[in-house]
């Protein structure tokens, strides 16, 4: 799983690993802190919170520009500092007044501007390793194992979130509302442990940055490379960019539907999911309980991958030490433990880490048959994965009251057991492997060399559409039944698969 790949993949993931630790602690309880300081309803809270995602992934196009002209290293340098002062102004308990409000979002801006030039340009080199035929086969493994990497700080942040709340509350004496402020200060930290890394490593993937020169030459550059190479399979640049745009088209719809889960099951877990767990069901919010069933999968893999018996006696040991830590961990349940709302949030990012192996396996099968579905072929999959996620929205919401009436009913207020979120996360992040991986590597593959920063670009603007589309929810949420809330992003899923299926031909023609 790991053989084959070019060293500088792990350096650039790991660089990625710390910025989005951070941004997914800030993002775990974002939402709620948008209720609960400033006292928005949920439309509000949704119009902000979708807001700030649209620019975080629109911003991206305009960092693409430039390090096509300046180079890829230098904007992401760039991006980390000025995300750090963003963080940082986030970090302050300014209250909830009006001058706290400008605060907040002058700092959503310096975020949003910081995460455009990091982000898709650290995404550019990583593709950019793959240029070489040594390693062309393994763009798409490549790309799986990088976003594994940024699951893995995203992991560990709605229980960075939660727990960094509850010290600041409990151990020094803030407020419910000032508490926030520290789980944003993380992100403050985990960005300086992110540029170490970079600058430590740099040597394995310094040739990926792109020529830091003049502007002049950087365009000089650009323009005389190889130009026979883009069209030796005898697709031209515009059927390149159609086809690109085709599957951007499409992608906005399933992050508008994906990223519901910073918002409506955000809102769905704290208002209708059971605030408290017991038994072997209370494990699963224990994110080192997770982390163990993680290295299960991961030695359990190299068990059988192993050629020799040394490797393969150090992978049972693993796997041996984990379940006696997990069953160690049982022994210790007693009573039952309370559910904070954000926590519900770390189910996504553990799947992907624990699927990723059994997603590279079934798809390398494949491949050695000669039957993988193309890029586009699976994104199409993944819309209707996605789909058939918000379905069991749909029936664990059967029979339930709205959200307005849920607010006021009391005693007669229903709550369901939290196993539907968890499964409803499980098959999410289904769509989300066989689609947001490989997008960006049908995008690193397929963008004309000349315009592979701007494309990549294209890719986060198609993103950052879906994710101002993710407010839609925040609307809905009120008088309308759940059933229907949740129809809608069914709905959109399927139309979605649907046009990608009839522009197909049109799509693999350019793999």
């Amino acid at each position: 799983m790991f053989e084959g790949q070019p060293k500088g993949l792990y350096a650039l993931a790991l660089a990625n690993t710390g910025e989005r630790f951070g941004y997914y602690t800030m993002l775990a309880v974002f939402a709620l802190f948008l209720r609960a300081n400033f006292g928005l309803d949920p439309a509000w809270a949704g119009e902000i919170y979708s807001d700030f995602l649209m620019l975080v992934y629109f911003l991206p196009v305009v960092g693409g520009w430039m390090a096509d002209r300046f180079g890829y290293g230098r904007m992401v340098t760039i991006g980390i500092l000025i995300m750090f002062v963003g963080y940082l102004l986030l970090s302050f308990p300014f209250g909830g007044d009006k001058f706290a409000l400008i605060v907040m979002l002058l700092a959503l801006l310096f975020i949003s501007l910081g995460t455009g030039l990091f982000k898709g340009n650290l995404q550019v080199m990583v593709g950019n390793l793959y240029d070489d035929p040594k390693y062309a086969s393994k763009r798409d493994a490549g790309f799986s194992l990088f976003y594994m990497a940024i699951n893995l700080g995203a992991l560990f942040a709605p229980t960075a979130a939660v727990k960094i709340k509850e010290w600041a509350e409990t151990s020094l004496g803030y407020s419910s509302n000032d508490a926030y402020h520290f789980s944003f200060a993380v992100a403050c930290a985990s960005l300086v442990l992110s540029i170490i890394i970079y600058y430590a490593t740099r040597s394995t993937f310094r040739h990926t940055e792109g020529k830091e020169v003049s502007k002049v030459k950087s365009e000089q550059a650009v323009e005389t490379a190889t130009p026979a190479a883009e069209n030796k399979d005898g697709v031209s640049d515009r059927e390149r960019i159609i086809a690109l745009c085709l599957v951007f088209a499409v992608v906005i719809f399933f992050w508008m539907a994906f990223h519901q889960n910073g918002l409506s099951l955000t809102y769905f877990a704290d208002e209708f999911t059971a605030k408290s767990s017991e038994g072997l069901q209370s494990m699963c919010f224990d994110v080192w309980n997770l982390v163990a069933i993680i290295f299960i999968v991961y030695a359990g893999f190299s068990f059988f991958q192993s050629k020799t018996t040394k490797a393969k006696s150090i992978s049972a040991l693993v796997v041996t030490a984990a379940l006696v830590f997990l069953g160690w961990k049982y022994s210790r349940v007693s009573g039952s433990i309370d559910i904070s709302a954000p926590i519900f949030q770390q189910f996504n990012p553990f799947y992907v880490v624990a699927l990723t192996p059994f997603s590279m396996l079934i798809f390398s099968s494949l491949a050695n048959k000669g039957k993988e579905p193309s890029a586009p072929r699976k994104i199409a999959y993944g819309m209707l994965v996605a789909a058939s996620a918000f379905l069991i929205m749909m029936v664990a919401s059967m029979g339930l009251l709205t959200p307005n009436e849920q607010k006021v009913a009391g005693d007669a207020a229903s709550f369901v057991s939290p196993y539907w979120l968890i499964g409803t996360y499980l098959i999410l992040t289904f769509g989300e492997l066989l689609l947001s991986p490989m997008g960006i590597s049908f995008v690193s593959k397929v963008a004309p060399a000349k315009y592979k920063g701007l494309m990549m670009g294209g890719w986060f603007v198609a993103t950052a559409i879906g994710n101002k589309l993710v407010g839609v929810g925040g609307y809905l949420w009120g008088d309308i039944p759940l059933t229907i809330v949740w129809g809608v992003f069914i709905a959109v899923c399927v139309v979605a698969a649907l046009f990608m299926f009839a522009m197909m031909k049109r799509l693999e023609k350019v793999c």
